[in-house]
């Protein structure tokens, strides 16, 4: 199989990486320098066709190269590639990957996990969501890692209770060349993919790669398409020949999605889901819009010359999830010293994004219309009046900017040990708005939004009132810090048959909160407005007519700091043989956007009711057996998740807010065998099980939700995957399957989804068999057996709730050609 590998870095560029196949595993530029110094003489490490990777660490680490990611559906979500390593599950909400998915984790969900990309965090600075369909194309990503339960010492994250997802992205080959793919689909699914990579130019030996894709596909049910198009660079310069270098790279994504409708569901005599009455597997947005009807007055009588929108917010085509985001990340290490390393990777980022398809009805004389002023109103649909009721667009825009350092002092303290400071800093400004925009109307039985972002880039069509006021939804500024210290000792021992790894992270954590609307005291919502507003006299407002109680516009500054020890041992006792097992802390803070939720205290101070971050406490014991053609692992854990996050009613305080209540225990166990008998011939194969007990029944108001001893939703209990790849000749054949065991939908667990099984298929033709080198054609099917089944869940806290869930994309079919110089 060794040639078959050669020959697979030739047709993806990545001739002259074979050291950083092993560079992928790490999260940061330190990180993998520490593991090069305790690890001396490492050429990269042994894996089975890409899909299981020989690991050295002394905790649980599954990695996946660029060579199992290339078998996969051209321009999949990395999340839906790593479906099969142990104890991860996500559902993707459609076949491709742009509508995004559901991850879980141990049973932590995305906030709880934290995401890197280069080291660069990727989660959400305010709500810590992950968004997968916003990713680095596959065919960039050198390698990803999933750690689960545990972090990098020096990670930069507010939100890794549950472990991290690393990804790196490919090398910088030293030859000119370079690739396209061309792709076409089910769902009228197109794509090209395009890479140049310049080889080395220069005196100094300059090398780079640019890549461009540009996607496009239906909804597979429904109307409406998804387009997806992606620019990124890697600049690559080797400095003197020890392994110092520094690289910058830069990516921008813009994602233009119309939404998939979510189904409702119902629950069972055995409590099982189904789809609710009238809900089918296609049921989908409404694909007619009607046109407006006369207002009625106060006596239900028709106003002449009034028209009212009666429709629903669920027309397709204004049911859409735009979003924007880039970055510039640079790497480096420099050696001070024969014995001191240093690293620095800086970075930036940008997102400018929605929170989804905002819109209703406005009356032209509204009271926001109107603001100071007790009459009159404003001409929204240009009849020339003012009696008509108007739907308009506004939904909650995200516009951040983020600055990133990881950096290291390494000393190598022998051989075969090194001490490492680090310091982390993540610098993020978040500005969030809800501008109201127009529609537009031209065809008035099939609206469309002038501005995907409600006005916020298109100023000609924004909503004014009386008073000169750009109505908005929302408008605050959030500030989110973090200045992270850490200190980390490495060593071998034993003539290397022992790796010890001791490391301390130490987060201080800042949130500042720039409110610039009034706040229902004791409630998240808001009112941005010129209306009148007086002063109450415990110091609250009345705003307008509402009576309501309202704190004025305010600023605020909330911190949490902690201390998180990280150690891990691994015991190389025999040949191929190791033990190992780890002991780590992490945390997930409260949520930025929850501590907007603010009311006035005894001593008369804004406060809100915040809560403590949430702990974990996680340890791991493993076994490994790692020769040439078999790599296997298996492990159990055990964590303990502290002071769990809800959100709920609190009776004395009269708010809804996330608070803490009580602990969950989590256990469970994960295996992994990759096994190549033959040449030509892999197999790959894993089991997981995890298993949860929350602690405590909790108050949501008078309502005592019964959550004591039950399990955490969306999470399996068992869970199967498994893949064959054969090789012959020019041909290359795969077939993969995950099983997902059953998943409680509700917090009580009253209410759950059936298990299911999904196969994909993929074949390759090498068409350097015409001449044609490093080229080929592939084919592959996802969902081969087009199994119905529920993907991303959306619970409650029982089943007389309301339930949704998105259906699991049907079977889908893609072809593509590469065509490599």
């Amino acid at each position: 199989m060794f040639n078959r590998k050669r020959l697979f870095w030739a047709t993806t560029a990545l001739v002259g990486s074979l050291a950083a196949a092993g560079a992928a595993s790490a999260q940061s530029t330190a990180t993998q320098s520490v593991e090069d110094v305790v690890v001396t003489g490492q050429r990269g490490p042994r894996n089975i066709d890409g899909a299981i990777v020989a690991e050295s660490v002394g905790k649980s680490r599954s990695t996946i190269t660029q060579e199992f990611i290339e078998t996969q559906a051209a321009g999949q979500t990395i999340n839906e590639v790593l479906n099969l390593v142990p104890g991860m599950s996500f559902t993707n909400n459609d076949a491709y990957g742009s509508s995004g998915g559901n991850i879980r984790l141990h049973g932590f969900d995305g906030p709880r996990i934290s995401q890197t990309f280069d080291g660069m965090p990727l989660n959400d600075s305010g709500n810590y969501s992950l968004y997968s369909n916003q990713q680095l194309d596959s065919e960039l990503i050198g390698s990803a890692s999933v750690n689960t339960g545990t972090t990098d010492v020096d990670s930069p994250t507010a939100s890794a209770s549950g472990g991290t997802i690393n990804m790196s992205s490919i090398a910088v080959p030293t030859e000119f060349g370079g690739r396209i793919k061309a792709s076409l689909g089910d769902s009228d699914f197109r794509r090209v993919f395009a890479q140049l990579n310049t080889g080395e130019v220069g005196p100094f030996g300059t090398r780079a790669w640019l890549a461009f894709s540009d996607q496009s596909y239906d909804k597979y049910k429904g109307l409406g398409d998804l387009n997806k198009t992606q620019y990124n660079f890697k600049i690559y310069q080797p400095i003197r020949g020890n392994g110092d270098f520094v690289s910058l790279a830069g990516h921008w994504n813009r994602n233009r999605n119309n939404n998939y409708a979510d189904l409702q569901l119902q629950r069972n005599a055995d409590g099982s889901a189904s789809l609710a009455n009238g809900v089918t597997w296609n049921s989908d947005f409404d694909t007619t819009y009607s046109l407006p009807t006369p207002c009625f007055d106060a006596n239900k009588n028709p106003i002449a010359g009034s028209q009212c929108d009666n429709n629903s917010n669920r027309y397709w085509a204004l049911r859409q999830n735009p979003s924007d985001t880039g970055n510039i990340r640079a790497q480096s290490r420099f050696t001070l010293r024969d014995n001191l390393i240093f690293t620095f990777d800086p970075s930036f980022q940008y997102t400018l994004a929605t929170g989804g398809s905002g819109q209703f009805v406005l009356s032209e004389t509204d009271r926001l219309i109107r603001g100071s002023k007790t009459t009159g109103g404003v001409d929204l649909n240009g009849d020339g009046d003012t009696l008509d009721s108007v739907r308009i667009h506004s939904t909650n825009n995200t516009h951040t900017q983020r600055y990133g350092i990881s950096s290291s002092l390494i000393w190598k303290l022998s051989d075969t040990q090194t001490l490492r400071a680090a310091y982390t800093l993540d610098d993020a400004r978040h500005r969030q708005t809800g501008m109201y925009g127009k529609i537009d109307f031209s065809n008035p039985t099939d609206p469309r939004f002038f501005d995907a972002f409600a006005g916020l880039r298109d100023k000609d069509h924004r909503i004014v009132n009386l008073d000169g006021y750009e109505l908005r939804a929302r408008d605050r500024l959030s500030y989110a810090t973090l200045n992270q210290f850490a200190v980390e000792y490495a060593g071998r021992f034993l003539d290397d048959a022992l790796r010890v790894n001791v490391g301390l992270r130490v987060p201080y954590f800042k949130r500042e909160m720039n409110q610039n609307c009034y706040s229902q005291s004791k409630s998240s919502s808001v009112i941005c407005t010129t209306e009148t507003a007086v002063k109450q006299p415990d110091g609250t407002y009345k705003v307008g007519t509402r009576t309501q109680s309202y704190i004025a516009p305010y600023s605020r500054e909330v911190k949490f700091d902690d201390v998180l020890p990280n150690v891990n041992v691994n015991w190389n006792f025999s040949g191929p043989h190791s033990v190992y097992a780890s002991f780590a802390q992490s945390l997930t803070l409260p949520r930025t956007d929850n501590l907007y939720t603010v009311f006035f205290d005894a001593k008369g101070q804004i406060t809100s009711p915040i809560t403590a971050p949430e702990k974990t406490t996680t340890y791991d014991l493993g076994y490994r057996y790692q020769t040439g053609a078999l790599i296997a692992s298996a492990n159990v854990w055990y964590t303990e998740f502290k002071n769990r996050i809800v959100s709920r009613y609190d009776q004395d305080l009269g708010v809804s807010f996330d608070s803490n209540v009580g602990d969950v225990k989590l256990y469970g166990f994960d295996s992994q065998v990759g096994w190549s008998p033959m040449e030509g011939l892999s197999l790959y194969a894993t089991a997981s099980y995890t298993d949860s007990e929350i602690a405590n029944d909790y108050l949501d108001g008078t309502n005592l939700v019964k959550t004591g001893g039950k399990s955490l939703t969306e999470t399996p209990d068992w869970t199967f995957g498994g893949r064959v790849q054969y090789e012959t000749g020019p041909l290359q054949l795969g077939a993969q399957v995950k099983y997902t065991g059953e998943r409680w939908v509700t917090d009580v667990n009253d209410l759950y989804t059936d298990a299911y099984t999904v196969v994909n298929a993929d074949a390759k033709f090498d068409l350097g068999y015409f001449g044609y080198k490093n080229s080929n054609l592939a084919l592959r099917v996802v969902n081969l057996f087009d199994e119905k089944y529920l993907g991303s869940i959306s619970g409650a806290t029982d089943a007389t709730k309301a339930t949704y869930a998105y259906r699991g994309p049907p079977r889908t079919i893609q072809a593509t050609v590469t065509y490599a110089f």
